[in-house]
């Protein structure tokens, strides 16, 4: 797994993390079962606190990336594993995230013809990426 961390970004460290493996997932570098490197080993890695790595992993356990497993680590999550209830969560999490989108385009002037063109674009290219 590859991981880039940008120091000068404006997003958190945290976050460019959590982004660069959920994009690892869907693009299949990491598939369910695969173990990730260790906090700490993550953390000495990229020059970071072990705090933000810890972090990172915490968001995606709670949004069912991954699975904790004690002191064996962090382990890609099965997606045939979620439960109806955390599966419908991750969908509302992803509706709020979209609208979100949507709402700062057209504050922007774009139009709602334009935001679903590239909105479409960008799933085009999400599908499409392989390694």
């Amino acid at each position: 797994m590859l991981v880039r961390i940008d120091q000068k970004s404006n997003e958190p460290l945290y976050l460019q993390l959590r982004s660069q493996i959920i994009a690892s997932i869907a693009q299949g570098d990491l598939e369910p079962g695969d173990a990730l490197p260790s906090v700490r080993s993550l953390a000495s890695d990229l020059g970071i606190n072990l705090h933000t790595v810890n972090k990172a992993y915490a968001v995606l356990r709670d949004e069912g990336y991954v699975v904790m497993r004690g002191r064996s680590g962090a382990y890609v999550a099965d997606p045939s594993d979620h439960g109806e209830a955390q599966a419908e969560a991750g969908l509302a999490r992803m509706d709020a995230a979209i609208r979100a989108l949507a709402l700062e385009f057209r504050a922007h002037g774009g139009s709602k013809e334009d935001f679903i063109a590239r909105a479409a674009a960008q799933a085009d290219r999400a599908y499409e990426e392989e390694r």
